[in-house]
């Protein structure tokens, strides 16, 4: 072979060989892509996205190595779900995964009858209409009802036991999250009449509007609050526990969260237990499992946790028989 064919066949050679890695990427599957809403922000969620993350791994999938999941945190402005579901809706996404949002999870049920929808709700979803029975959901959509809109009497109860001499009180709802304030505000007028109590109704839906509120409640004297689940007023829990204590407002939250970041107490289930459950549902869809026969998860177990420094700080007694039933009281 003389010189000028050999340095010919080297040169084809090579390009074969160069082209053996583009050609093998070529031939990988895309990776599947996961859309996930949630109301709250990202700064403050970051132990949610971490059970999620979990939840998915226990199913065999890890971002970035085999699923892409893309983050849409709405920070409370409700009003970007119809942009971010349509943009997830036009790219058919294998999965959406709307984790602590009602709001969330029915405008997803509404953008899509074909994408699995994987959500969790505080409501009832049957009656919400997101599925057709809690044992086989029947459509496209399955997930967790983690009862929180159940467990507000039962809070209110407590709170009123932590301070029982309060004679005004107040109840802080997002109007952006139409279902969970509605059922709250029910459920707390109930129970604020069997006791004998008035309530003052405060909306927010930013953490402007969050300080306004405290503002209002120092100025008229509130000596303690209720706070409506909501995934955005949960991604803001510093603020709540520093403006609370600023103040000395004795504040019943619906996550632990809130209470560990130095909030006085909570009741309700185990949000970030909600997370992980939904990225296990969604492991699962991506792995072919059909949303329909997916019954949706009911959590059984609710927790009560006490902040008892935060308690001293408001200068409050809690009750021998409140500190037994208490799951855990922070020191």
């Amino acid at each position: 072979m003389t010189d000028v064919r050999r340095r010919e066949f080297i040169t084809v050679l090579g390009g074969v060989a160069a082209a053996w890695p583009l050609a093998a990427h070529a031939q990988q599957p895309a990776m599947p892509v996961v859309g996930f809403i949630n109301a709250a922000s990202a700064r403050g969620s970051s132990d949610d996205a971490a059970a999620f993350g979990q939840g998915l791994k226990e199913t065999g999938y890890a971002e970035g190595q085999n699923v892409v999941i893309e983050y849409h945190w709405l920070e409370g402005r409700y009003d970007d779900l119809p942009t971010v579901l349509a943009g997830l809706v036009r790219r058919q996404v294998s999965v959406i995964a709307t984790p602590g949002s009602t709001v969330a999870g029915l405008a997803a049920k509404a953008a899509t009858t074909t994408i699995p929808i994987v959500f969790g709700v505080a409501e009832d979803p049957v009656k919400l209409g997101l599925v057709a029975s809690l044992a086989r959901p029947g459509g496209n959509a399955t997930g967790v009802n983690f009862f929180l809109n159940e467990a507000v009497a039962k809070r209110f109860g407590l709170l009123h036991d932590l301070v029982p001499g309060a004679v005004r009180l107040a109840v802080m709802v997002n109007p952006g999250n139409v279902a969970s304030a509605e059922a709250t505000l029910r459920e707390v007028r109930k129970a604020a009449v069997a006791h004998g109590l008035e309530i003052r109704v405060l909306n927010a839906s930013t953490s402007r509007e969050i300080d306004a509120a405290f503002a209002s409640m120092a100025r008229e004297h509130i000596e303690a609050l209720f706070v409506a689940p909501d995934g955005f007023f949960t991604s803001r829990r510093v603020q709540f526990a520093i403006l609370a204590a600023r103040n000395g407002i004795a504040a019943a939250y619906s996550n632990r969260t809130t209470v560990e970041a130095g909030g006085l107490m909570s009741y309700g289930t185990n949000i970030a237990d909600m997370h992980r459950q939904v990225g296990v549902y969604v492991g699962r869809i991506l792995k072919g499992a059909n949303p329909a026969d997916l019954p949706v998860v009911q959590p059984t177990k609710f927790e009560f946790v006490i902040n008892l420094q935060t308690a001293r700080a408001l200068s409050l007694e809690v009750p021998s028989s409140l500190l037994l039933a208490a799951d855990e009281v922070i020191e």
